[in-house]
């Protein structure tokens, strides 16, 4: 009778000793199989107090600095649309806007709109004082002017820095007296380079959310070296934040040209380029006989790449960049021609002016293109057999104003025009695409 007693216990026993197995094996598999690893390293960084910062940054504790050292530099520019002999105490200016003095000359950069329909200009200084002052030269394309204070002693000036060396990010101040308030400061960033406003053939802004307000026209931008980098020159009226400024460097390849001519004599070297996909250049694909470009030495094919050592990415660069010159200035051309690097001196020379031609009711096949924002130019049967044109007859499109009505319907750099109809008011264009 104890032997079945005996084993009852060892019946009921055995399965829970199993259970319990079974279940400490099922635990074990979980820990090292069914769930997803720890991962050796963490999920993400956290920089102790003790930690290397980024490296080339350094956070502004304060601005002022930099504001006390620069400001003297940035004036008022008062405009009248009377005499100055017409003008009685305490008139109220027909114009304000701001600048900066750039040496001890005088001679101060502002904007064309401005100063366009003064009859008499003013400059009021940072430390109070007030002095007449003339226009040099302006030029509405680059709404870029040059004045000159007159009977001025003991000017302060800014220092000009290099636009092309800004970066999208890079801290920015604007300085300037937007809507009469004197001495105004903002800050921000460079939001964008090479903006295409549509406001002429020569755009090149840069892209601020700096407050830039009316007012502020004229005026310095900054970086944090203290250098002028741009000349605050427009808005965008229906936006909040967005403020836009020319190029320093666009202003000093101008200065000259306004300095000795009181306007800008657009240069000219006698070539057509093209954009090349893909590629940091502008194409050669003509060149006039005769013409600076041909004197130098250039030909159809090459890749120009650099102006006077600066780089050269796109068509509208280059345009740029010789528009700016006065006419017989020197300009070095980094060229490639097939896989050899080589360099070409040329003398700029002053874009030929068209003759004058009937008028569209009197059936000018060319008379209106500028209305439509082209550029045009003859085609040849080696310049159709480049291009991959079906027929060597038409017109070359060498050129598009951006925002014209060209632009919007479509027409780009490279089409080939063959034919122009004008009825009226509206104008139809056909194009062969290249």
């Amino acid at each position: 009778m104890l032997f079945p007693f005996l084993l009852l216990p060892l019946a009921v026993t055995g399965p829970q000793h199993a259970f319990e197995d079974w279940a400490r094996e099922r635990a074990r598999a979980y820990e090292q199989g069914d769930r997803p690893a720890v991962p050796k390293q963490p999920l993400w960084r956290e920089r102790n107090g003790s930690g290397p910062f980024l490296v080339g940054f350094s956070p502004p504790s304060s601005l002022a600095p930099l504001i006390k050292a620069v400001s003297p530099g940035v004036i008022n520019v008062l405009t009248y649309s009377e005499p100055v002999e017409g003008i009685a105490a305490g008139r109220v200016p027909t114009a304000t806007g701001s600048g900066f003095l750039l040496g001890p000359e005088g001679y101060v950069v502002s904007n064309h709109h401005v100063v366009k329909d003064a009859q008499w200009i003013q400059v009021r200084l940072a430390d109070g004082r007030s002095f007449d002052a003339e226009l040099v030269g302006s030029d509405p394309d680059t709404d870029l002017a040059l004045l000159r204070v007159l009977d001025g002693t003991d000017l302060p000036s800014v220092v000009l820095g290099d636009s092309d060396r800004l970066e999208v990010g890079d801290w920015v101040v604007a300085i300037g007296n937007p809507f009469g308030l004197d001495r105004s400061v903002s800050h921000g960033l460079i939001s964008a380079k090479e903006r295409v406003l549509g406001v002429g053939p020569l755009d090149d802004f840069i892209q601020t959310d700096a407050l830039i307000n009316p007012g502020n026209s004229g005026g310095p931008l900054f970086n944090m070296r203290g250098e002028v980098v741009g000349v605050n020159s427009a808005v965008i009226s229906h936006a909040q934040g967005i403020g836009f400024a020319v190029p320093i460097n666009m202003v000093k390849d101008l200065l000259p040209n306004l300095m000795d001519n009181g306007h800008v004599e657009r240069g000219w070297l006698g070539m057509t380029v093209v954009e090349e996909p893909g590629k940091h250049s502008a194409q050669v694909i003509d060149v006039y006989p005769g013409g600076p470009a041909a004197a130098a030495g250039l030909r159809a094919g090459d890749r120009v790449t650099t102006i006077n050592g600066r780089p050269v990415d796109s068509y509208l660069q280059l345009l740029r960049k010789i528009s700016l010159l006065a006419p017989g200035t020197l300009v070095r051309m980094g060229v490639q021609r097939g896989s050899a690097a080589r360099e070409f001196t040329a003398r700029v020379a002053e874009r030929p002016v068209r003759p004058p031609t009937a008028s569209p009711e009197e059936g000018d096949p060319g008379a209106g293109l500028d209305a439509l924002g082209l550029a045009v130019s003859d085609l040849d049967a080696d310049a159709a057999r480049r291009l991959g044109a079906r027929s060597p007859f038409g017109a070359w499109v060498v050129q598009v104003t951006p925002g014209s009505p060209s632009a919007k319907a479509g027409v780009k750099v490279g089409d080939v025009v063959v034919e122009a109809e004008r009825t009226g008011k509206p104008r139809r264009l056909v194009v062969e695409l290249p």
